[in-house]
């Protein structure tokens, strides 16, 4: 038979009621959704590969929910660099600084899990603050010491669903010099954030002095988006703004601090951009938020200062903060993230 969404199913749909009830689930229409996916993905599909991939896909994300679902109060970031980073580098013990700053902040930190600055993310930050999100990989990535026992270890098939895991639980992306991994997780995230497929977060790329050969890491990096990308026109000169470069664990931190001054998360209910705060603007800082970025608007739009909408209530935890909502044109991403840098200097 044919599966359908709406409820034109019959005695399925009454099957899969009496199952969802007898088990007892939270949401239940959207369990239904799932289970009818899964039915028919089964109808669809006999290659047993193609089935594989996606129950397996669906297990980890479950259990990624359930290891993040208790810290879901506490703001996080993700740091990326090379395994292959020894623990006697000055990079290595930056990143330990930088980690353990954080965890005095109360920030947790979430790693790939494996050695090199992973280790010194985890090592600065202690097992008690941090995330381990691990891949199984042939080679060069076994649990690093500090995780090996935590119950915050998670060990993925996958690269699509731990790099899910990294950006969905992330408040702030730190970057450290790493080899092609590094430059993937570096690409993908500016990307992601350049093209609204991520809400806004600090994305702070720290920098060796000299990068270990004589030059540095981030700032040659940088000169090749300067000098060719943005040369050749392929990015425009505001996706500069979508990220920070330092050298100090200490500047790193506050920037990640700041970003959360006043503004604390963003989402859209249709076709407006909902700022929640963490206190209200008066009438005069909004003008000026609306006379320094009017570029971001649409035409003829306005900001406006709101409580929250009807359609927020599936994320009860936030309901009280202060919101400012935006038509925004949906494509000035590194303006926005200027709109959030105003915004903090309330």
């Amino acid at each position: 038979m044919e599966i359908k969404f709406s409820r034109t199913n019959g005695e399925i749909d009454t099957l899969i009621d009496q199952l969802i009830e007898k088990v007892g689930v939270h949401h239940p229409y959207i369990i239904r959704e799932m289970i009818l996916s899964a039915l028919k993905a089964g109808q669809d599909t006999d290659y047993l590969a193609d089935l594989k991939l996606m129950r397996t896909t669906m297990k980890e994300m479950r259990y990624t929910n359930k290891i993040f679902e208790p810290y879901r109060s506490r703001r996080k970031v993700t740091i990326f660099g090379s395994a292959r980073t020894a623990p006697d580098r000055p990079i290595y013990k930056k990143c330990v600084e930088f980690s353990r700053l954080l965890a005095n902040h109360d920030y947790m930190v979430i790693t790939g899990g494996g050695g090199g600055i992973m280790q010194a993310g985890n090592e600065g930050a202690g097992e008690e603050n941090s995330f381990a999100v691990n891949i199984q990989l042939p080679f060069e990535q076994s649990t690093n010491q500090v995780m090996a026992k935590s119950k915050r270890s998670l060990i993925y098939k996958y690269f699509f669903n731990r790099k899910v895991a990294f950006l969905k639980e992330a408040d702030a992306i730190a970057l450290f010099p790493g080899g092609f991994g590094t430059m993937d997780e570096a690409m993908e995230a500016i990307t992601l954030l350049q093209t609204g497929k991520n809400p806004p977060v600090p994305i702070v790329l720290v920098d060796d002095d000299d990068g270990g050969c004589g030059e540095e890491y981030w700032g040659k990096w940088f000169e090749f988006c300067r000098d060719i990308l943005l040369t050749k026109g392929l990015i425009s000169g505001e996706d500069f703004g979508l990220f920070t470069i330092t050298r100090s664990a200490e500047e790193a931190v506050e920037v990640i601090h700041n970003f959360y001054k006043v503004y604390h998360s963003s989402r859209y209910v249709d076709n407006l951009l909902v700022i929640r705060l963490n206190k209200e603007l008066t009438e005069a800082q909004i003008n000026i938020l609306e006379n320094e970025f009017a570029e971001i608007l649409l035409p003829g739009t306005h900001i406006k200062a709101i409580t929250a909408l009807e359609q927020e209530k599936d994320q009860p935890d936030l309901w009280e903060l202060p919101r400012l909502t935006i038509e925004f044109n949906r494509r000035s991403y590194g303006l926005l993230n200027s709109f959030i840098r105003q915004i903090n200097s309330f």
